[in-house]
């Protein structure tokens, strides 16, 4: 049986390293010379996946218009998509770890392709949503085999590398989503021109499928393992009781559902403890609570997740309202006033993987600064600058909170990852993702509701709305950084008499930057 030693989970010998651990900066001996392909594979498809999510907000009008929608149902086309995603993420994750990563990769990849294809061929808006809901079963699916396939595959600095573009795609599919949907409706004009965000998957989709059969290599489980059904129940019905308030917010959900909330709460505390029975008689968890209790820093890592994503997530639908209903722009004019930020991030992640093994947290301190920061001059540009002036004013502010996410989503996947065993990859990177879209879910539900709460008392002064709103997502972006800084802090503060070595004789786990 495997041990968990000095409050890290132990690793099963064919999951070490080369020998110098998972901190060795070269590539480990016998590693797979098609593992920067395969990466390519995998970033592609996450980021088709995550592209999903915020593409369709631009093409929600003429999607109505086509399908004679009412509001209600059309906005299931986003809600349905995001609620299905974060569903099956955990669940995923561990039916990855236990019959093979590559495998339900290439399944859900098949699905997400085809359920596109379904979505922008559906004739009327109930078969547009049931094929939304199936989509985003399927990405969800995807999501943690990607995290999962990168701890597979990379070891040491190559790992910090790997993920650094991982982050640059988290990061960039949630930024350019607008921008990108606006050119689609500009290329393929017409009433029917939406169904081509959901066609333009296809071709990439097949390509990658092929690619993925050729690349991604396959890792047969080492004993056959039994899925935790009640563990799955209680989860999913905990993670849905929570969110369909939320993604429901815009027709009343918050107002109607609220005591779902406390369900949902309940739910959790209850999956806690049954996951932490299960794990005393020796049974095999849906998640494993140790990667909460003894992996360092897998809770404060997640923890800064949920925070980060709180307010990253829903500043982009505040900016989307204030530019096209406060100034008139169209989506596409609207998705490139953000671009900076994307810039930043996408540039900054790559770079931000190389750094992370030296700096470590410090790296996600510094992040987190520059996006409050930046949003904050961005907010303030746009609050005392009327007309486009403002736009052009606040662009390298944005920039520099580009600069800082790109900061923060990889180097944080990174340390909530470097010590969780590669057995267990999938789950963990299926609950950290969990963590996410749950701040997400709260994110775009709060920002725009608290917007329109500003413009109906404050007489449609826009100006206001928008720095009141998103000035509550740098709120929670500050609340993130001082996590991390007390994370940070926790590492290199003077250990105490008692405090065990976090150096191990062998070497596997060395001392976090």
């Amino acid at each position: 049986m495997v041990g968990w030693r000095r409050g890290v989970p132990g690793v099963e010998p064919d999951a070490r390293t080369d020998g110098r651990g998972d901190r060795a900066q070269g590539p480990a001996e016998g590693a797979d010379p098609r593992r920067w392909r395969a990466l390519w594979v995998t970033l592609t498809a996450g980021f088709m996946s995550l592209l999903d999510v915020t593409i369709v907000a631009v093409e929600l009008p003429s999607m109505q218009r086509a399908l004679h929608a009412s509001a209600p149902a059309i906005q299931w086309v986003v809600s349905g998509y995001a609620l299905t995603f974060a569903l099956v993420l955990v669940t995923a994750g561990r039916v990855g770890d236990a019959i093979g990563r590559r495998r339900i990769f290439l399944l859900a990849l098949a699905a997400f392709v085809l359920c596109s294809a379904a979505a922008g061929a559906a004739p009327t808006i109930t078969l547009l949503v049931v094929a939304r809901l199936a989509q985003g079963m399927a990405a969800g699916c995807l999501a943690p085999q990607n995290s999962a396939l990168i701890q597979q595959m990379f070891r040491g600095a190559e790992r910090g590398r790997a993920f650094g573009l991982f982050g640059a795609t988290v990061g960039v599919s949630s930024a350019v989503g607008p921008v990108i949907g606006g050119l689609i409706l500009m290329l393929a004009d017409g009433p029917q021109g939406w169904r081509w965000i959901f066609y333009v998957n296809v071709p990439v989709g097949a390509v990658a499928f092929l690619l993925g059969l050729r690349l991604l290599p396959e890792v047969a489980p080492r004993r056959r393992e039994r899925l935790d059904l009640r563990g799955v129940l209680l989860l999913g019905c905990g993670v849905l009781a929570l969110m369909l308030p939320l993604i429901l917010a815009e027709s009343g959900g918050l107002r109607r559902l609220w005591w779902l909330f406390p369900v949902g709460l309940g739910l959790l505390v209850a999956f806690a403890w049954w996951e932490r029975r299960l794990t005393a008689v020796g049974g095999q968890p849906l998640l494993d609570p140790r990667l909460v209790t003894n992996t360092r820093g897998y809770a404060a890592g997640a923890a800064i997740a949920a925070l980060y994503f709180v307010g990253f997530s829903g500043v982009w639908l505040v900016f989307a309202l204030y530019f096209q209903n406060g100034q008139g722009y169209s989506p596409l004019r609207s998705g490139l006033a953000v671009t900076p930020f994307a810039i930043g991030s996408a540039a900054a992640a790559v770079v931000a993987g190389r750094l992370v093994e030296r700096l470590g947290r410090l790296l996600t301190v510094w992040g987190l600064s520059a996006v409050a920061l930046g949003l904050g001059g961005a907010v303030l540009v746009l609050r005392l600058v009327p007309g486009d002036p403002a736009v052009w004013y606040a662009a390298p502010a944005l920039f520099v909170g580009g600069l800082g996410s790109g900061c923060v989503i990889s180097p944080n996947v990174t340390m909530t990852l470097r010590d969780v065993p590669v057995r267990m990859a999938g789950a963990a990177g299926g609950a950290l993702q969990t963590a996410q879209r749950l701040g997400g879910a709260v994110g775009t539900a709060a920002l725009p509701g608290l917007f329109y709460v500003v413009l109906g008392t404050d007489q449609h002064d826009f100006r206001s709305a928008v720095a009141i709103a998103v000035g509550s997502g740098i709120v929670a972006v500050l609340c993130a950084l001082g996590l991390a800084v007390h994370d940070w802090l926790r590492d290199h503060g003077p250990r105490s008499p008692g405090r065990p070595s976090e150096v191990s004789h062998d070497h596997t786990h060395a001392r976090r930057p």
